[in-house]
């Protein structure tokens, strides 16, 4: 078990919120269902979520492992915009989750790919069979699966060598005095709020965001952005710290409702082409995903006005 002390910091926060930055790779959900199971104690004795620490409080945690979660096939459409017998690109809808994970245990991407392909590269912990990399929940585009083990390899070679090309089409707030610029700039968890990523510190894993302007609006831009890195919310951190955000990306500062335009239903990221060599014979193939209708849309409102 381990025992925590809680200084001026943790004093007065929630007890859910204490426990979760002592472990940040558990989700709230997660940490909250340890509380109620007893595996948390604060002074010696069982608590709840929303109990407000004081300072010189000792809180004792047992983690509890996660039961495990195997995959299944679902019957979910897919839009497939290249396959072979080693990989498939699918171009994802907004809002599709890749693999199980947080509270979300079907409906994803891996639940579809299973049912349309049978058989996908194997995953030791049964919930991202084929993955091998991954697009934001509400990022749409083309999304790279491989379909056996050695493919899988290949791949993840590949990205790890920053050999496979990552195109994507931002739609953000503001203009820009240049007309093309990359961001070198290190992300990390935000300290202040662990839903989000920051690259405002100076600690953090190095990341590299090359962007374009495209087209132009009356207080938009659409922008081509490259990364040859691939952290976590890694477009949308660096746009919006540089003061940016991505339309509709409410969680790094973006507006809900944009003055004398509709709100966004999510915010306007689309991975727009990928680029990667095919494991078998070495061919370059190139995969292209047409920007979706919902962007198509509100360009067109940017357009009239």
């Amino acid at each position: 078990m381990d025992e925590f002390s809680v200084d001026a910091t943790g004093a007065k926060q929630r007890l859910d919120l204490f426990v979760l930055a002592q472990y940040p790779e558990e989700t709230r959900a997660h940490v909250q269902q340890w509380i109620e199971a007893g595996h948390v104690l604060v002074n010696g004795g069982p608590s709840r979520s929303s109990l407000r620490l004081r300072e010189g409080d000792t809180v004792c945690v047992e983690p509890a492992a996660r039961p495990p979660i195997k995959a299944e096939p679902e019957a979910i459409p897919l839009v497939v915009l290249y396959e072979d017998d080693d990989v498939v690109v699918i171009d994802k809808a907004a809002g599709m989750v890749v693999h199980a994970g947080a509270g979300v245990t079907s409906g994803t991407l891996v639940n579809a790919l299973l049912h349309r392909f049978q058989t996908l590269s194997s995953s030791p912990d049964g919930e991202r069979p084929g993955i091998v990399h991954r697009l934001d929940r509400f990022t749409s585009g083309v999304i790279l699966a491989a379909r056996n083990d050695r493919a899988h390899q290949s791949l993840a070679l590949q990205f790890l060598e920053r050999r496979v090309e990552k195109v994507y089409l931002a739609l953000v707030h503001g203009q820009f005095l240049q007309k093309e610029g990359v961001i070198r700039k290190p992300i990390t968890r935000d300290p202040a709020n662990r839903a989000r990523m920051t690259s405002r510190l100076r600690e953090g894993r190095a990341a590299l965001t090359n962007w374009k302007v495209l087209r132009e609006f009356r207080g938009y831009t659409l922008l081509e952005v490259r990364i040859g890195t691939g952290r976590t919310h890694q477009i949308r951190v660096h746009l919006a710290n540089a003061g940016h955000p991505v339309v509709g990306d409410r969680l790094y500062g973006a507006p809900a409702e944009p003055p004398g335009l509709p709100p966004p239903e999510r915010y306007f990221l689309h991975a727009r082409r990928i680029g990667f060599s095919q494991p078998t014979t070495g061919e370059e193939i190139v995969v292209e995903s047409p920007l979706t209708a919902d962007i198509v849309a509100w360009m067109n409102l940017l357009e009239e006005r």
